[in-house]
C-alpha cells in the first residue's frame, strides 16, 4: 500500500525525559498512538502502527531547544479526539495555545486545538471533516 503521507518521523529534543515521555504518553493516547520504540534513558517514538514521533536527548548533548514558526500536528479521528487531547495536554502541565474549535482560514473542513508542551514545543490536534470540505 502506498502511504499518503510525504513524511516518515519527526524528533524533537528533551531537556527532561522523564517528564516528557509521561506527558506524551498520556496525550497521544487520545488519538490512538502509543509508544512504539522505548529507548531507557534516551527517548521514544510514538505512533499507531509504526514510530513516527520521537521525544529524545539531544544527540550532540547541547540543550534542547525549540524554534519559533514551528509546530507539529496529529491527526485526530473526530472533533470529540481533538478536545481529548486538548484536555489531556492541559491535564499533563500544558500551555494553552488555541483552544479547540474551527479555523475559518485553515478552510470550513478544519477542527483543532494547539498547546505548548512541557518544554515549549507547540503541538496541535487536527481533525479534517472530508463532508465540509469543498
Amino acid at each position: 500500500m502506498e502511504s499518503p503521507s510525504i513524511m516518515n518521523h519527526v524528533s524533537i529534543g528533551s531537556n527532561n525525559i522523564e517528564q516528557a515521555l509521561p506527558f506524551y504518553d498520556a496525550v497521544l493516547a487520545t488519538l490512538g498512538a502509543k509508544r512504539q520504540i522505548d529507548i531507557p534513558g534516551i527517548g521514544a517514538a510514538y505512533g499507531k502502527l509504526f514510530p513516527e514521533f520521537w521525544v529524545q536527548q539531544t544527540h550532540d548533548g547541547q540543550p534542547a531547544g525549540t524554534a519559533n514558526g514551528v509546530h507539529f500536528a496529529f491527526n485526530a479521528e473526530s472533533k470529540a479526539d481533538v478536545d481529548r487531547f486538548y484536555q489531556a495536554a492541559l491535564a499533563a502541565g500544558a500551555r494553552d495555545e488555541g483552544e479547540p474549535g474551527p479555523r475559518e482560514m485553515y478552510g470550513p473542513a478544519y477542527y483543532g486545538c494547539f498547546v505548548r508542551d512541557l518544554e515549549g514545543h507547540k503541538i496541535e490536534a487536527t481533525f479534517w471533516d472530508e463532508t465540509l470540505h469543498e
